[in-house]
């Protein structure tokens, strides 16, 4: 049974949604304030939290942050707000999915099993993804290089597992966002570019000059080790 973080300041809402998602065969525990849900989650660890954005106190985006800095648990975004500059400030936070209230319970439920299986397709909740120097624990989300542990922001091993997955192949960056941030951002390429960076600091010895994560000039990027993959003409 998937277990369900629910946070929003409105306990009808909260009673009748859960009794709702419960029928649905959901385990759910809800939260009236971002710092309650903020204990929750650390303590429950959810499959999936569902997260109103005007809060009391510490809004839904200062919450998602905060999720964000702990943990890579998919988050749907319950808003009234619309507009397109509130949906790119929540991919920026790593939001999954947006849902614009007044919603049907339904529709709700549809969005919450697409997050679920879309990441239960990564195949990356077991095992380890091993390339070169880099190898990745899916069930504790810790990377490593060279047998060290490297600390990564979620949106960093999301990244680097992405490469990873593709043992040596050239990613896009147009790949690397749909696959990170998702497919609302598949035009903000710059955001590759910026953790591409980050990344190199962390891993390469010489970040101007990587010998580890390589732009393929024109194409996008590789995790090396190994010559480049040949074009054909």
């Amino acid at each position: 049974m998937k277990k369900i973080l629910l946070i929003d300041d409105d306990p009808t809402l909260l009673h009748l949604l859960g009794e709702f998602l419960e029928t649905d065969e959901f385990d759910v525990t809800g939260a009236l304030s971002g710092s309650a849900g903020l204990r929750l989650a650390y303590d429950q660890r959810p499959d999936l939290i569902l997260l109103d954005v005007m809060l009391p106190g510490m809004d839904g985006w200062e919450v998602c942050a905060r999720l964000r800095e702990m943990s890579d648990v998919p988050i749907i975004m319950l808003t009234a707000k619309t507009t397109e500059a509130d949906k790119l400030r929540g991919f920026k936070l790593g939001v999954d999915d947006y849902v614009t209230k007044p919603f049907s319970f339904a529709e709700l439920v549809a969005r919450i099993q697409a997050v679920l299986a879309r990441v239960k397709d990564t195949g990356s909740n077991s095992g380890y993804l091993i390339h070169g120097d880099v190898t990745l624990d899916t069930e504790k989300y810790q990377a490593y290089f060279r047998e060290e542990a490297l600390d990564l922001t979620p949106t960093e091993y999301r990244l680097l597992e992405a490469l990873v997955q593709r043992k040596g192949k050239v990613a896009s960056e147009q790949e690397l966002v749909q696959e990170v941030w998702g497919k609302y951002r598949s035009e903000d390429t710059a955001l590759v570019r910026r953790y591409i960076l980050m990344l190199r600091k962390k891993l390469e010895k010489d970040p101007s000059n990587p010998e580890h994560i390589l732009t393929v000039r024109g194409f996008g990027y590789r995790l090396g080790t190994g010559p480049l993959p040949k074009l054909e003409e």
